[in-house]
């Protein structure tokens, strides 16, 4: 592993990969999307991933989270390495140590907003009243105690986002994955939404992985790297304006 895919300060592991090859093979063709990825990710560190278009960053986010599997290599979530484990021991595990924001946010259209971000708690058999009083806790960290009760359709694009970004920290994770959270927004959504997103995950002591084509939201994480030709490199933040030339 490079220095450059190192941590830049020391601390706890919480996210790691190592020669991370992702390969799609259509009959006699094959494509390398993802070649010998390094990487370590420290609790309460935030890195933005960036790249051109059809680079890999939203595959090479799925594994990171272990919704796919890489064609060789090792992912480990809190020093556990997932090959080998079985789907629900994988599932627990993303579960407890990691939460997902997408560009869409995949909200149940028939749960209210309070219920929504309780979800992940309620997986875990947490008590409901108690998985309530979290999630509460949550939101009017994000501003959305007044929404707690309106289902998805009452709520405008941002404020679904603030939710969904709600739910992925209500549980508590050490990492929080995000891919693209701020595309679907406007400019001044955009803005609030990346904010509150990157103070709680500070907040939160928790590492936040991000995919954005927004290069200055990039610039304010801690690091920068770019996917490119399949592989990860590091950029110096104020240079991010030119990472996905």
């Amino acid at each position: 592993m490079t220095d450059a895919m190192k941590p830049p300060f020391a601390g706890e592991v919480v996210l790691s990969a190592r020669a991370l090859t992702k390969r799609y093979v259509s009959g006699p063709a094959s494509t390398d999307v993802l070649n010998t990825i390094d990487l370590e990710v420290c609790r309460g560190e935030t890195i933005a991933i960036v790249g051109a278009s059809g680079s890999g960053k939203s595959t090479l986010l799925h594994l990171l989270g272990g919704l796919d599997q890489p064609t060789s290599g090792e992912v480990a979530i809190l020093q556990q390495p997932l090959r080998g484990m079985s789907d629900a021991a994988r599932s627990t595990l993303r579960n407890e140590a990691q939460g997902f924001v997408y560009q869409f946010h995949h909200l149940l259209a028939e749960l209210t907003a309070l219920d929504n971000v309780a979800l992940p708690l309620r997986i875990r058999r947490v008590n409901p009243t108690a998985a309530r009083i979290e999630a509460s806790a949550v939101l009017e960290a994000m501003g959305l105690t007044a929404r707690a009760h309106h289902l998805p359709s009452e709520l405008s694009g941002g404020e679904r986002q603030r939710v969904a970004i709600a739910r992925a920290l209500v549980a508590q994770p050490s990492c929080i994955l995000a891919d693209e959270p701020t595309g679907n927004l406007d400019e001044e959504n955009s803005e609030r939404v990346f904010a509150l997103l990157i103070d709680q995950a500070r907040n939160r002591n928790a590492a936040l992985v991000l995919v954005t084509h927004n290069l200055a939201l990039a610039s304010r994480c801690d690091r920068v790297m770019r996917l490119h030709l399949g592989r990860l490199e590091s950029v110096a933040p104020k240079e991010a304006q030119d990472a996905t030339r």
